[in-house]
């Protein structure tokens, strides 16, 4: 089996509804566990039906997606790896999410 990662952008809006002004402000990562992709068209697919789940767009905050992987298992985010390596332990894992 395999994982599908998801990473996403945020932004925040530092104006307001009438002059606002977004700035990129980090993002997100989801993961599918147990992921059995047939396709890339299939993986997009499901991605994409993903989308309200993850999918944020008012006037004040977006997230979006900008990628998507298919990982091993075993496979670590940077931010896990960077807990691992500092406290010893993964506290912050990707949000897990259902097809």
């Amino acid at each position: 089996m395999a994982k599908l990662l998801i990473s996403t952008q945020v932004y925040e809006n530092y104006g307001d509804a009438i002059k606002p002004h977004f700035k990129p402000k980090g993002g997100s990562d989801y993961v599918v566990k147990n992921f059995n992709h047939k396709s890339f068209l299939d993986t997009t697919e499901i991605v994409m039906s993903l989308r309200p789940q993850i999918e944020c767009d008012n006037e004040y905050f977006h997230e979006y997606i900008v990628d998507w992987i298919i990982e091993e298992d075993d496979y670590l985010t940077p931010f896990e790896r960077d807990q691992l390596e500092f406290e010893g332990k993964i506290r912050f894992s990707p949000k897990e999410l259902f097809i």
